[in-house]
């Protein structure tokens, strides 16, 4: 098979995805011919992505969303409207992408829910069949948990899965767990794909520290505070924090808090010998957590609908506790009670993910295959 890939360049999430999806089929022997990438005004595709995705990659101006400074919140009005005046620039992205599609004719597109990509089969209807990835696609699924009442958030985060995977012949739901598929809306339920230094961490060496600390990670500056005010009320505690703010590879901020750079390798060494990970509920670092057997105090940023869903989602399968602050006494009071089987469960889970992702795609190539009663991904 032959793929072409379209990439949500915001956060480190999709083109997580993207990377690991393009590492499975090329051991398979199929190629993957190049990555499009939506990056907002001034921001470059990130280094890391460039480093491990083989391909050739096409940067895409594209929507972004926009966070407040001082409060963290998603400022909704701010995107929009970021979007409203960047419309013929996204007109030109959309004729490209149609363009790409055309003259490279790969067999199938995967959308790592872009919203240029629903926009691109949408608008064109192309014949390339197209499947739309993303943990997102399960606000279709019945079983899905979404936040009580914020019934207009509900309606507005269904409709922008809705625009993303439109023209989509299948969405491919990555889940925390094995759930049923919905072939009447087109659902599949997948594992998640996680970066293949996830199992590599695993044989490394252990980190100098021999005492009990807990492990935090952000990417938005505001957080900071949080985390501060947490260290505050319980000093004692080993705090070691991974943020977008700090530029040193590890800087003593306080007795026994710790702040670092953003960095995939270290961090993940350190989350394989904390006691639990505090952070906001990206699908990604809930699932890392999950893979080493890390409680996690998921913490969705302000105004994020999609995040709190996630920390939602998160706590049903036992992941950890959902919570709006940095809340270290709750934490704390949980650990003893979590079960180290829910580890054990996801990683057989994801494990099936190769074979899986596999047939699933290749059936994406025969349209009398798609959801048949003899389906091999549905177990």
């Amino acid at each position: 098979m032959r793929l072409l890939f379209i990439v949500q360049g915001e956060g480190r999430g999709h083109l997580t995805q993207a990377v690991s999806l393009a590492q499975l089929l090329q051991k398979a022997g199929h190629d993957v011919i190049g990555a499009w990438v939506n990056v907002a005004k001034e921001r470059p595709v990130p280094a890391f992505f460039v480093e491990q995705f083989t391909a050739p990659i096409t940067a895409l101006p594209g929507p972004a969303l926009v966070y407040d400074p001082q409060t963290n919140a998603l400022d909704l009005k701010t995107t929009i409207w970021g979007i409203v005046k960047q419309l013929p620039t996204f007109r030109q992205s959309v004729r490209q992408l149609k363009e790409a599609i055309q003259t490279h004719k790969p067999d199938i597109v995967v959308n790592f829910f872009e919203l240029l990509g629903g926009l691109t089969y949408g608008l064109h209807r192309l014949s390339t069949p197209m499947v739309c990835v993303g943990h997102q696609c399960l606000a279709f699924h019945d079983t899905f948990t979404f936040p009580k009442n914020r019934w207009l958030d509900k309606l507005l985060f269904r409709a922008l899965v809705r625009l993303n995977s439109w023209g989509a012949t299948e969405l491919f739901g990555l889940s925390f767990d094995q759930q049923n598929d919905v072939p009447e809306r087109r659902l599949r339920v997948m594992p998640p794909l996680l970066r293949q230094e996830l199992s590599d961490c695993c044989n490394q060496s252990r980190i100098t520290d021999a005492c009990p600390y807990i492990l935090a990670y952000t990417t938005q500056p505001g957080l900071v505070s949080e985390v501060l005010a947490a260290h505050r009320q319980y000093p004692e505690i080993i705090v070691h924090y991974f943020n977008s703010s700090t530029q040193e590879a590890q800087e003593q901020v306080g007795n026994q808090l710790f702040f670092h750079r953003i960095d995939g390798t270290r961090y993940l060494r350190y989350m394989r010998h904390c006691v639990a990970v505090v952070t906001t509920a990206g699908f990604e670092s809930v699932c890392e957590a999950l893979y080493l057997g890390k409680p996690v105090l998921m913490m969705p940023q302000p105004n994020h609908y999609e995040q709190a869903c996630n920390a939602l989602d998160g706590q049903r399968v036992g992941a950890g506790l959902a919570d709006n602050r940095f809340d270290l006494r709750q934490l704390l009071t949980y650990l003893p009670t979590h079960d180290q089987s829910v580890s054990h469960r996801f990683r057989s889970w994801y494990a099936s993910g190769e074979w899986r992702y596999l047939i699933a795609l290749e059936r994406l190539t025969q349209p009398s295959k798609l959801f048949t009663d003899t389906d091999s991904t549905h177990v």
